[in-house]
């Protein structure tokens, strides 16, 4: 079913706007994807704040024009499923984990902080950890010092308490 142009605008208009919150662009061939597996796709992404949608590649390409995204708009061909996310890796990972498990879903690309990313980009940046994940590892890494003076100057106090017992 074709769009009347006034649908098309409205189309526009939203990937434009998804486009300016959005931090990473990942783009995605689904030929052959079951409605199941997709449906599947689309609710593991929606939990992860990421935005999936099946446009027309020149839609898609009028959106990004003019935004961090523009620098893929030549990797806009053949049926695309696009995912767009606030958070850098989300997307990625979504897509990256999605694609481990159905060979159908085939990685072509994306975008993130106004540079094209391949394939390799891609999975590089589903690697990385979540931020929630990055924090606790911060706090991880703060905390350690602190601990280990503390286990230290529990061993000096109880190697002090020791001799002091012994002789009374």
């Amino acid at each position: 079913m074709s769009l009347n142009r006034s649908e098309k605008e409205a189309v526009v208009a939203d990937v434009t706007a998804l486009a300016a919150k959005a931090q990473t662009l990942v783009m995605a061939e689904y030929r052959g994807i079951t409605v199941a597996d997709m449906t599947k796709l689309r609710n593991e992404a929606r939990g992860k704040g990421v935005t999936l949608s099946v446009l027309k590649n020149t839609l898609a390409r009028r959106a990004v024009a003019g935004s961090a995204f523009e620098v893929v708009g030549d990797q806009m061909t053949g049926p695309l499923i696009y995912g767009f996310s606030v958070d850098a890796v989300a997307a990625a990972k979504v897509v990256a984990d999605f694609a481990k498990t159905n060979d159908k879903l085939v990685i072509r690309g994306g975008a993130f902080a106004g540079k094209a990313l391949d394939v390799a980009g891609v999975k590089q940046l589903a690697n990385i950890p979540s931020k929630e994940v990055l924090l606790a590892q911060l706090c991880g890494l703060l905390m350690s010092p602190i601990s280990r003076t503390a286990v230290v100057l529990g061993a000096l106090a109880k190697k002090k308490e020791e001799p002091e017992a012994a002789a009374a």
